[in-house]
């Protein structure tokens, strides 16, 4: 927790602040994903019975493509069986192809859907949290990185005079101002640490 480069505080009730946050935005974006799932599932069995019925349809077009051909040998009324039965292989194919196309625009329907149900609560509460997040970690990064040399640590002082409380600045010294001014040692490090705090370390790298 104490480089830089891992976004979580050293503060103790920051830190836990952060983790609950997370547990909350990973409980919640399961959620959703368990949702989505669901209405992606119950809308693939639509897709399903497509598929079915385009295997059947299908099975049964060949079946009476192969008696149609068969009835073509027989003398005299062999066209005239046939042709119903082709008649009926070309319907049973038309029924195949709507059982195709009905998989096909059911299982493109069902990622859409879980889609539509799923991102919109999760980024919701994923986007501010990953904003926050994000800023979170660029100001310690940032601080962190000042507080390791002498000017940055005389800056982190500066800003601490500049923002925070004025009961926090003369708890470090009577005169906060008029010893950052005489590069007082202790209290450029007391507000230099108190600007890191604000930051979200707990103490001085």
């Amino acid at each position: 927790m104490t480089s830089r480069f891992i976004p979580y505080a050293t503060t103790p009730s920051r830190l836990m602040g952060q983790l609950i946050s997370d547990f909350c935005v990973l409980v919640w974006t399961t959620i959703w994903v368990l949702v989505g799932a669901a209405v992606h599932s119950a809308v693939s069995t639509i897709a399903e019975v497509g598929r079915q019925v385009e295997v059947g349809a299908t099975g049964v077009s060949e079946n009476l493509d192969t008696a149609g051909s068969r009835t073509d040998d027989f003398p005299l009324v062999g066209d005239a069986l046939a042709r119903p039965l082709r008649a009926a292989s070309d319907a049973a194919l038309d029924i195949a192809g709507a059982g195709h196309n009905l998989d096909t625009t059911a299982s493109w329907l069902a990622w859409v859907l879980a889609l539509a149900v799923a991102a919109p609560p999760i980024l919701f509460v994923a986007m501010p949290w990953l904003y926050l997040r994000v800023k979170f970690a660029r100001r310690k990064w940032t601080a962190i990185t000042l507080a390791r040399t002498p000017a940055g640590e005389q800056l982190l002082a500066l800003r601490a005079l500049a923002n925070r409380p004025l009961a926090k600045l003369v708890a470090i010294n009577a005169d906060p101002v008029g010893a950052w001014r005489a590069y007082d040692a202790d209290t450029v490090r007391g507000l230099a640490a108190l600007e890191l705090y604000s930051a979200g370390v707990a103490r001085r790298l």
